[in-house]
């Protein structure tokens, strides 16, 4: 047991080196895209958290691999070499985002099909865009996060998109609160809850990207949702929520990265994995204080 935790103790120390090794340059935008994204990702989670819109966002993450088919397809056969596959997934996720909510507003039936069929279309044209590149192109590295997937152009898109999001949340908080509270009170108060409900799911969009490339669009989603599932089971108020989503998807993330490289196995699903194992402790803590 000893020698295993010197061993392990090595490694994380080698972790550390190899962040100033200049041939490891993916493990540094790795990590900071893990600090970068922990911002709005915890508070836009806790809005789709709090909102109940999970499955929305799912169907607004799984449509972004068809914004990434497209890029990488255009790119190899039409040399459009300035659309990055993540520009192709926020465009990609954008426009799903646009779709949902008119579903979700306008449908009076089959609102759950109509989803289905905007969340299951793009995830296909991405794959046939993939499979017809001139060099294919595994889509596993998107579905479930490659962390040798990230670019510097990936991270300074992530950093703007991080900016647009807290500076959106910061100017709008009380509507969007509103709204996510109370859609028909906050309507019968004035506000227009319909476009308030459009910028949610639109900063939802922009969240579910930041991560695609470090845990994947299939585990994106549990990121977006367990933090402020956990956070909320003690958090007193909304603020609590936020800031405690925040610093466990920020640790989760950074978690994650350290041990998927002392383990050597991939990150995205090392992330989702101690996400899953604090939420199941926090939930089976919370039962049995209940019951005491």
């Amino acid at each position: 047991m000893s020698t295993w935790i010197v061993m392990e103790g090595i490694v994380m120390v080698e972790f550390f080196q190899a962040l100033g090794d200049p041939d490891m340059v993916f493990l540094r935008y790795a990590l900071m895209l893990c600090l970068v994204a922990s911002v709005p990702l915890g508070a836009v989670g806790t809005l789709v958290v709090v909102r109940r819109i999970s499955y929305l966002a799912a169907a607004i993450a799984h449509s972004a691999l068809g914004g990434i088919g497209v890029a990488i397809y255009l790119r190899e056969v039409m040399a459009w070499y300035w659309l990055t596959p993540m520009l192709g997934a926020l465009l990609s996720a954008m426009l799903s985002a646009a779709l949902v909510g008119w579903v979700s507003l306008r449908a009076r039936e089959r609102e759950e099909a109509a989803i289905g069929a905007i969340w299951v279309s793009g995830m296909a044209i991405g794959l046939l865009c993939l499979y017809k590149t001139n060099s294919y192109v595994d889509p596993m590295g998107y579905l479930f996060g490659d962390i040798l997937l990230i670019q510097a152009t990936d991270l300074q898109l992530a950093g703007v998109v991080g900016l647009v999001i807290t500076a959106t949340l910061l100017i709008a908080y009380r509507p969007i609160m509103a709204v996510c509270f109370d859609a028909e009170f906050a309507a019968i108060r004035g506000v227009r809850s319909g476009w308030v409900y459009f910028l949610l799911l639109q900063m939802t969009a922009l969240s579910v990207v930041l991560l695609v490339s470090l845990v994947g669009i299939v585990l994106v989603i549990a990121l977006l949702t367990l933090p402020p599932a956990i956070t909320s089971m003690r958090a007193r108020s909304l603020w609590q929520m936020v800031l405690g989503s925040i610093i466990l998807t920020a640790s989760f993330l950074v978690a994650g990265l350290l041990l998927s490289f002392v383990w050597n196995v991939p990150t995205g699903p090392i992330v989702i994995l101690l996400a899953v194992f604090f939420y199941m402790t926090s939930l089976l803590r919370k039962r049995f204080r209940s019951k005491g």
